[in-house]
């Protein structure tokens, strides 16, 4: 089984697809070694006892022991990409690097503070959504904490210099907006670049209003898209789906679609104010059927609603009648 999940490129880079929850159902990690038999793993996967099993038979496969994991890299802190890392590092001892914002949302998604599993709940009655969804939101956001314990001990990486894995140097670039503190790998001399979820092929990256968390998510997703843009990359190796060619390209199409859909959330302002789960249900309703859909959709349509008030195109007011929020278009 583990030969089926494993896929070697040109620069050393191995792919591995390890198991997660659906939709997605696999994320990417990738393993570059080292001249002297030690390895770098990056983003190795949720905490699941088939996530477990799967880099286990990859470790045999490949000839290797836990001890050779020298460092563990974490893109950013979404559980299928953070949540092994605990985990790995009690077996190895490897340092975990991530950066210190990423940690920092770790914390309030997972940590002792954590806040998310009360504070979006509110957020989104607020913003009107109906009792029956909030129930089932609370219900799976609990669900994730397994998925990420236990938590690693991290050390923090420099964006500003240079970090060596799999005997060379790699650029850090810093970007958010799918997730604060979200890093990605650029190494010039090959055109290569690990770049999580920053950008993906064929499929969005979510860019979701989060409490406590970034304001302007989307300003800062299109800010991070047009810096990796310049970039000149010749193969891209993304954290969901298969590395790809195009880079320039596909980052082009993110944009567009993201201007597209705020011109949908816009248009759906034009008959009078809306609350932000009613623009949801306008913009997302064929395809949500469950709570985890539901909170990436509700999510998603407050940062594009709240780049419309930043853009002057649309005003948050109160719902007198209920202390919820409306957004009305602005003239």
């Amino acid at each position: 089984m583990s030969k089926e999940i494993i896929r070697s490129w040109e620069g050393g880079i191995i792919q591995v697809s390890v198991p997660m929850r659906p939709p997605l159902r696999q994320v990417n990690s990738y393993i570059l070694p080292d001249r002297d038999g030690r390895v770098t793993v990056i983003d190795p996967g949720p905490h699941t006892t088939d996530a477990e099993l799967a880099w286990a038979g990859v470790l045999e496969t490949l000839d290797l022991t836990w001890t050779q994991v020298r460092d563990i890299v974490v893109t950013h802190h979404h559980p299928d990409h953070y949540g092994l890392a605990g985990w790995l590092q009690s077996r190895s001892g490897a340092r975990v690097w991530m950066s210190g914002r990423a940690h920092a949302e770790a914390g309030l998604a997972w940590g002792s503070g954590a806040i998310l599993d009360e504070a979006l709940p509110l957020l989104f009655r607020r913003h009107g959504m109906p009792e029956e969804w909030l129930t089932g939101i609370r219900e799976h956001l609990k669900q994730f904490l397994p998925e990420v314990t236990p938590q690693p001990e991290v050390t923090y990486l420099n964006a500003a210099e240079p970090f060596v894995m799999g005997s060379r140097k790699w650029q850090p670039i810093v970007t958010g907006g799918h997730a604060p503190g979200h890093v990605s790998f650029y190494h010039a001399g090959s055109g290569q670049i690990l770049c999580g979820d920053a950008v993906l092929p064929q499929i969005s990256p979510n860019v979701g209003l989060q409490p406590g968390s970034d304001p302007q998510p989307l300003q800062t997703f299109l800010e991070g898209l047009r810096e990796l843009r310049s970039l000149t990359v010749a193969l891209a190796f993304p954290g969901h789906r298969e590395p790809f060619q195009a880079f320039t390209a596909r980052a082009d199409s993110l944009l567009r679609h993201h201007e597209e859909r705020l011109d949908a959330a816009a248009a759906l302002l034009a008959d009078g104010p809306r609350s932000g789960f009613a623009v949801c249900e306008g913009l997302f309703r064929s395809r949500v059927t469950t709570a985890h859909q539901m909170r990436f959709a509700m999510s998603e349509a407050l940062a594009h609603l709240a780049e419309l008030v930043r853009r002057g195109r649309a005003a948050e007011t109160e719902d007198g009648a209920g202390g919820g929020l409306l957004f009305a278009a602005v003239e």
